[in-house]
């Protein structure tokens, strides 16, 4: 008997289990790529004060609009990436999920597709799946890296509504050189299609590197998403955003649920955004850390990707799953994900990530750590 027997579920979904990486209780969490420093007590009492204060009006519906947060986000926008911004231009909703899930719902749809390059993020084909997208990836090189070439024919070819690009791309940690965004942008907007570049890591990115964020004012169909998750440690608050034009924006409030912000969650993320400096202040500790991980995971015969993201996808295994395996068994959980024969670590504490190379090192010396 089907599990949704009697249930007029749409046959497209009866074949599909709830999305989400393993949550399981060991010492060494690292393999959903958060931040592994917790905030300071006093961002915690301004969080914490600031909540109190919400919950005073909770009887009422929360600012449906929220342009204070949005200002508050455009200024660090400004700050951390010299692009500036009018509330008018952000949008913030549940998560960085949430944000896409909205862009799909005003600009995919029945008839209409959405097109990526592969390896790349896992929940992209669940949004375009959840508004009945069409969903056609091309393939990144062997280095995952994106052929800007291919990827022009390839939005030639299937005229999608919109396509969606990772810098620094998940699983891979590889971020898109600014001149292949501006040129996808441009053969988009040719065809009246919707450009994202998902920026949820964009903070780690290494010097030098730009946020496709410079390209707004030149372009009306490119968003640019970030997330408040990863480097500003706020996972658990769910708050993430993205920059767009002023009539990009609007297409979003259009289908976004009423009061769908909470004024709890309005009030966290801005007491967050008032500590921005300190919470953000372990990204660069986090980019050394991730550059010494690339650089013993290859001392040690391993292939390892140079990253931008706060997280090191390495391999190749012969069995992949036996080494993920084999490093939960030490009380370490990283990210069976990727390409086959490849695993994706997060980057922890200097602890965590000493625990994860002293465990990784043995289990290399022995049958299961065989590479393929």
């Amino acid at each position: 008997m089907s599990r949704f027997e009697g249930l007029p579920i749409r046959d497209e979904l009866k074949a599909f289990e709830p999305y989400g990486a393993p949550q399981l209780d060991v010492p060494i969490l690292l393999n959903v790529n958060e931040n592994p420093y917790p905030p300071s007590e006093a961002t915690v009492a301004d969080i914490a004060a600031s909540v109190t204060n919400a919950a005073r009006g909770l009887n009422r519906y929360p600012d449906r609009e929220f342009l204070d947060l949005r200002a508050d986000l455009a200024a660090y926008l400004g700050r951390e990436s010299g692009a500036y911004l009018t509330p008018e231009q952000i949008w913030a909703a549940n998560g960085s999920n949430e944000v896409m899930l909205h862009l799909l719902q005003a600009f995919g749809g029945p008839g209409r597709t959405a097109l990526s390059f592969a390896p790349t993020y896992s929940m992209y084909p669940e949004y375009a799946r959840d508004t009945n997208t069409a969903w056609v990836t091309g393939r990144r090189s062997e280095d995952f890296t994106l052929d800007q070439s291919k990827a022009l024919a390839a939005i030639s070819r299937h005229r999608p509504s919109v396509v969606l690009l990772a810098s620094p791309n998940n699983p891979t940690g590889t971020a898109l050189p600014i001149q292949v965004v501006e040129a996808l942008a441009a053969r988009t907007a040719a065809i009246g299609a919707v450009l994202v570049v998902d920026e949820a890591y964009g903070e780690f990115r290494r010097t030098g590197t730009p946020s496709a964020l410079s390209l707004l004012p030149s372009y009306a169909n490119l968003a640019v998403a970030r997330t408040m998750s990863k480097a500003f440690a706020l996972a658990g608050g769910r708050v993430g955003y993205l920059a767009a034009s002023n009539q990009l924006v609007d297409a979003l409030r259009i289908v976004r649920l009423p009061y769908h912000l909470s004024a709890v969650t309005q009030a966290v993320a801005r007491a967050a955004l008032r500590h921005s400096d300190e919470l953000l202040g372990r990204v660069e500790q986090l980019r050394i850390e991730r550059d010494e991980t690339v650089v013993w995971l290859r001392a040690q015969g391993l292939r390892a990707v140079d990253s931008d993201a706060n997280f090191v996808l390495f391999g190749t295994f012969a069995d992949r799953h036996a080494v993920w395996q084999a490093l939960l068994d030490d009380g370490i959980l990283i990210r069976e994900t990727g390409p086959d024969g490849w695993l994706r670590v997060s980057i922890g504490t200097g602890e965590e990530m000493a625990a994860f190379r002293a465990s990784l090192e043995r289990i290399l010396k022995t049958d299961t750590g065989r590479l393929s």
